[in-house]
């Protein structure tokens, strides 16, 4: 087994129409250089559980959530050099691990093989796909990338990816590249990838042409799509029913709105705190955010109550 890597770094997204893309590409001539490796197709094979698990809880927008996929630069053959990466994010840093096998090392090692070598990373590897039950090729997602370092710190890049894809089905790195769209017509993604700060003359970049921050991850774009086309009412994101619960999206529930819904009895109830517009993470959780602040404002006139008969009935 050739390489094993480790990164370390902050990754910032910036979707980019073509006026903007024009702008950063005439501010960036005098501060970055190609990457050497850097005008290719990337392809990447991401692992999942039957149910979908790691991309819904990376959705969720937790501290900590971690990826499995297996990335090429390219279609491959048999030999040819592919990348194990175990992408975790911990507090808006991204951890990276990968190894360097052949695809036939790969599939040997997704249908249950150890990896041919033993290292700290291996052993990271190794242990999350045994972490999670029935692990398997899910989704496969390709690219163009156009790679720039700065000319005076080689550990600052920007990345450009156009004509994104995604499909379900032939999930290997020989087959040719197609699939369904990602982007609109024209739209670029672009990320900056950086152990520290941001260069001055791009944040003022930036700033003039109001160019801001997107959550945007592609595995997760993907798997909403995947939901509007396969899920009733095009719901971009749905969960099997909650144990317990209604098992039903908010928008089907009768007294859906839309609206926020303050309870007048400040009182737990599914109705009010359970099915609200943004009920998302309230699907996710069986008490949502406005549960909890009714519970707590519950507890707090309790106590008053509590030191208002301890002191006989009297305010002081």
């Amino acid at each position: 087994m050739a390489d094993q890597m480790i990164f370390k770094r902050y990754e910032l997204k910036y979707l980019l129409s073509p006026e903007m893309d024009r702008a950063i590409r005439i501010a960036m001539m005098e501060h970055m250089v190609p990457d050497i490796y850097g005008r290719n197709t990337n392809l990447s094979l991401y692992l999942d559980t039957p149910d979908f698990l790691l991309v819904r809880r990376s959705i969720e927008s937790p501290v900590y959530k971690e990826k499995l996929r297996i990335r090429s630069y390219g279609t491959v053959g048999p030999e040819d050099k592919v990348f194990v990466e175990l992408k975790k994010k911990y507090r808006k840093v991204v951890y990276k691990r990968r190894v360097a096998l052949t695809e036939d090392e790969t599939n040997a090692w997704i249908k249950g093989s150890c990896l041919p070598a033993d290292s700290q990373i291996v052993r990271e590897i190794d242990y999350s796909r045994r972490l999670y039950p029935q692990l398997a090729p899910r989704m496969l997602l390709s690219y163009d990338r156009q790679a720039f370092y700065a000319k005076e710190n080689q550990d600052f890049r920007l990345t450009f990816d156009r004509n994104i894809l995604w499909r379900m089905e032939d999930l290997n790195l020989h087959s040719p590249v197609r699939g369904r769209p990602l982007l609109k017509d024209g739209q670029v993604l672009m990320e900056i990838k950086t152990g520290a700060a941001i260069p001055l003359w791009l944040v003022e970049v930036l700033s003039r042409e109001k160019i801001y921050r997107s959550s945007f991850s592609k595995y997760g774009r993907a798997y909403e799509e995947l939901m509007r086309k396969n899920k009733p009412g095009g719901q971009a994101y749905w969960k099997p029913p909650i144990p317990g619960g209604h098992g039903i999206l908010p928008q089907q529930h009768p007294d859906f709105t839309g609206k926020e819904v303050d309870c007048p009895q400040r009182k737990l109830c599914q109705r009010c705190c359970s099915y609200q517009s943004k009920g998302r993470r309230s699907l996710e959780r069986p008490e949502s955010r406005q549960s909890v602040a009714c519970r707590r404002d519950s507890h707090r006139r309790r106590i008053r109550g509590k030191r208002h008969h301890q002191r006989g009935g009297k305010r002081q």
